[in-house]
């Protein structure tokens, strides 16, 4: 018997089974994504805890308190508002080593250009400025510190947690995911934390990679913080159960009309935070004017306007006001306008937190209003409900957020198609504006717009040649070894012969470079394209090239006008993306 069973597993269809078995194995396995089973829960938790320290600090022990003395005692908006201010402004200017890098944009930022690395020594102070920026009544909410937060959490657990087969590219991964594991407990919506950070990063485009451990984290911190605050939705929201044709049309114009209202905003407050950052004075005296600026919006609000609403602070309590309690559309709009002038100083001054509450608020204010005074209609919060997610989907450019973001926090499923119709047009109304300087179009939409780029555009003039018949000892000493580039294009008698690489140099032995020449080694099959070649042509051409990965830029006549290769066309994006939009700091 004990003969038998290795001459079965020695049988060839075994072996040859086996392998294929392995084979199919490996690649179902390839992208290792058990690890996330591990990582991501330990990720949520951690995230969901600290989350719910902030939300207990911000929404139980200081805003609820602050927001009392502010309604019962007006004038002391100001100053109340001034002092908190100050206070994030000294944190960030004396913690910090840059006090305009925090928040959503510090997150994006270190996604695109440092692969998912957060400097974690001013973490807290950063947590800190954004608590009495919000605390003390700044128009922001909790989702700043809480994408920050979770980012943070899921770049620092990498350093932590790399004997567990994670590599260099999965820290972005975890710094998305994260961020999710934030934005789902914050607002207690796990599928709307998934679905921003996948969003967040690019305005056209998902960070798909990083679903599994953003869905898992996600999951794991909002079932963290539901198990210390509950479950229930953030908002209360009554929702009706039907709606007309008619009002899908309605729901149109309202995204219109969002959607111009955010551009506007949008190039405004990028315009205003590109001043603050670039004014030469110290960030907690931009602080300071933020914060009488965003004191006297609110001033002048509950002056002309007397009940419970004000523009200013994390506001939850705002939005079951907006929603539950009649109020003329003159005060919902005023309110509105309010809102995003207290954001703007708030937030453009350099306070730490984001804006993604600001605008929902906004939005349900503006729809609400539309609702009463242009459609007449009883279905206010089926209005308040597209404006909402019509505000979100055209300033933060993230329309599939904003849909499920309504349906998660306020219960309102059954308003999910005007929803998606209100977005889908602010979203286009808006075009690329957008609040974040950061985020950018995926660089697939960028190689598509270079198909309306020539060679000539981008090809490299002045190039350094070799004669066919210099000796190939002399041409390393002369041109290669000074030089540096990877290939040169090669004449014989003036005439445009190919291209000799360095790397062809391996062919012969040293020995052999004294007698042979630069024409021993030159590559006749080198591709030549005309000068008003496209260069989405020319970058296939060169991904299709086997050695050189150059292309030769040749007149009608036969005369060699420039060189081309990934790098110049690399160049070239670049260029694009840095002459793009506004200033990306903000």
């Amino acid at each position: 018997m004990t003969k038998i069973v290795p001459k079965i597993l020695e049988h060839p269809l075994l072996r040859k089974y086996t392998s294929l078995v392995r084979e199919d194995m490996s690649a179902t396995y390839s992208r290792d994504l058990h690890k996330w089973l591990i990582i991501a829960p330990v990720m949520g938790i951690a995230t969901g805890l600290l989350i719910t320290l902030i939300a207990q600090i911000i929404l139980k022990w200081m805003w609820p308190g602050i927001l009392r003395y502010y309604l019962g005692h007006p004038l002391i908006i100001v100053p109340g508002l001034t002092a908190g201010f100050v206070i994030a402004g000294l944190i960030m200017q004396f913690l910090t080593p840059d006090p305009d890098e925090h928040s959503t944009e510090e997150i994006i930022r270190s996604y695109h250009e440092h692969q998912g690395d957060i400097q974690m020594r001013p973490f807290v102070p950063k947590l800190l400025a954004a608590i009495a920026t919000v605390g003390f009544g700044g128009s922001a909410a909790l989702e700043g510190p809480s994408i920050y937060g979770g980012g943070a959490v899921g770049s620092w657990l990498w350093t932590k947690l790399r004997r567990l087969g994670l590599d260099a590219r999965d820290r972005r991964l975890m710094l998305i995911s994260g961020a999710a594991a934030g934005m789902s407990a914050v607002f207690r919506a796990p599928l709307t934390g998934i679905i921003f950070a996948l969003e967040m990063p690019y305005k056209d485009d998902l960070a798909h990679e990083a679903l599994l451990p953003a869905l898992i984290a996600s999951v794991t911190s909002y079932a963290t913080m539901a198990a210390f605050l509950g479950a229930k939705p953030l908002f209360d929201f009554i929702t009706a159960s039907s709606y007309t044709r008619r009002d899908l049309l309605w729901a149109a114009l309202l995204g219109v009309i969002c959607g111009l209202v955010a551009m506007a905003f949008d190039i405004t407050f990028r315009r205003l935070r590109a001043f603050f950052v670039a004014a030469a004075i110290p960030h907690w005296v931009k602080m300071a004017i933020g914060g009488v600026l965003t004191g006297l919006c609110g001033l002048a609000f509950v002056s002309i306007f007397k009940g419970n609403l004000i523009p200013i602070g994390p506001n939850y309590e705002a939005v079951p006001q907006i929603l539950q309690y009649a109020h003329s559309s003159a005060e919902l709009v005023v309110f509105g306008v309010a809102k995003l002038a207290a954001t703007l100083f708030s937030l453009g001054a350099g306070g730490v937190s984001a804006m993604f509450v600001p605008l929902f608020l906004t939005g349900g204010a503006f729809g609400t209003a539309f609702a009463q005074s242009v459609v007449h209609s009883t279905s206010l919060n089926l209005y308040a409900a597209v404006g909402m997610a019509a505000f979100i989907a055209a300033g933060y450019k993230t329309p599939l957020t904003a849909v499920v973001f309504v349906a998660e926090a306020t219960g309102g499923h059954s308003y999910i198609i005007p929803v998606l119709i209100g977005a889908a047009v602010a979203y286009a109304v808006s075009g690329e504006a957008s609040v974040s300087g950061d985020q950018r179009l995926h660089e697939g939409l960028k190689i598509a717009e270079l198909s309306k780029v020539t060679v000539s555009q981008v090809m490299r003039k002045e190039v350094v040649s070799a004669d066919a018949a210099t000796p190939l000892r002399d041409f390393i000493r002369n041109i290669g070894a000074h030089y540096g580039h990877t290939a040169y294009p090669v004449y014989d008698d003036g005439k445009l012969l190919g291209t000799i690489s360095l790397t062809s140099l391996s062919k012969l032995s040293p020995d052999d470079w004294n007698s042979a020449t630069v024409r021993d080694l030159t590559d006749l099959e080198v591709m030549r394209v005309a000068p008003g070649y496209g260069l989405q042509e020319a970058l296939r051409l060169l991904a299709e090239e086997r050695e050189h990965h150059m292309l030769l830029v040749v007149s009608e006549r036969g005369e060699l006008e420039g060189i081309l290769t990934k790098s110049d066309i690399l160049g070239a994006l670049h260029t694009r993306r840095r002459s793009n939009g506004l200033p990306k700091r903000g």
